[in-house]
């Protein structure tokens, strides 16, 4: 087994003839929680379709995730070791479905259930439903649910499959303030498993880093412009680099920091 679940070396992506990643290094060791923070256009999502294999670097790079060195593996069989939560997602849910049946569509891939699930596939939908608090959602409709309690079932969805690796990507983007704590409340309780898959989460929010991911990378413009620990790289100096607004950094008791405007 490779000591690292992501390696990515000399990764230059291009997008419609446009230099997105530029010259790219990043290395994550198994049981390692990073967070990614950037402003928009700084190079996020090209990063995750990157890991997923959605988009390819230029000849001369090398992404290799969970083991797997893209270009010499089947992508189909990485991508169900990999749980990607995305609000992106979440708009590809039709309303139809209850919680129960979106968290057992994640063992077929689908966003929907299309037949009729085993006893123990039931059992184990509602076991992850547990752990994530949201086992009373089992038989209420998607549509009629708040955005956090749909992310929610997106997670449980994911990890039904048991990944190896999970990417949150700008998973509280369209939540308010109470929802948004209460799923960072379940991603802060599964990065403390002892048990947890790799994470990933990516933001633009400095308040949603929370304290469990202990390791970060700063994008700027395709590029990396700081990566190491938390206390290392949120400064702010490099915040300053990194949105061209000057802030003064708060730190809560929970070790949470907050932006204040100068």
């Amino acid at each position: 087994m490779s000591e690292y679940v992501i390696r990515i070396e000399k990764a230059k992506v291009y997008l419609d003839d446009r230099l997105i990643l530029k010259n790219l290094n990043w290395k994550v060791r198994r049981g390692e929680h990073w967070f990614i923070l950037g402003a928009n256009g700084a190079g996020k999502t090209t990063l995750v379709k990157t890991l997923m294999g959605f988009v390819w670097p230029l000849h001369g790079a090398t992404v290799q995730v969970l083991g797997n060195t893209y270009g010499q593996v089947d992508l189909s069989e990485v991508r169900k070791k990999i749980a990607w939560v995305s609000p992106f997602i979440q708009q590809w849910t039709s309303n139809q479905w209850t919680g129960l049946e979106i968290v057992i569509s994640g063992l077929d891939g689908t966003l929907g259930l299309f037949r009729k699930p085993e006893e123990t596939e039931i059992k184990h939908a509602l076991d992850v439903m547990k752990k994530l608090d949201c086992a009373h959602l089992a038989e209420r409709k998607i549509g009629w649910m708040s955005s956090g309690e749909q992310v929610k079932l997106l997670i449980g969805r994911a990890l039904i499959c048991n990944p190896q690796l999970m990417i949150l990507d700008e998973a509280c983007v369209h939540l308010d303030l109470k929802s948004r704590e209460y799923l960072l409340d379940t991603v802060n309780e599964m990065a403390l498993r002892k048990d947890s898959p790799t994470m990933i989460f990516i933001t633009q929010r400095l308040e949603e880093l929370l304290p469990s991911f202990e390791h970060g990378l700063i994008l700027r413009e395709g590029r990396i412009l700081a990566s190491g620990s938390r206390s290392e790289i949120l400064t702010e100096k490099n915040l300053y680099k990194t949105f061209d607004i000057k802030v003064h950094l708060r730190k809560s008791a929970s070790g949470r920091i907050w932006p204040a405007l100068e």
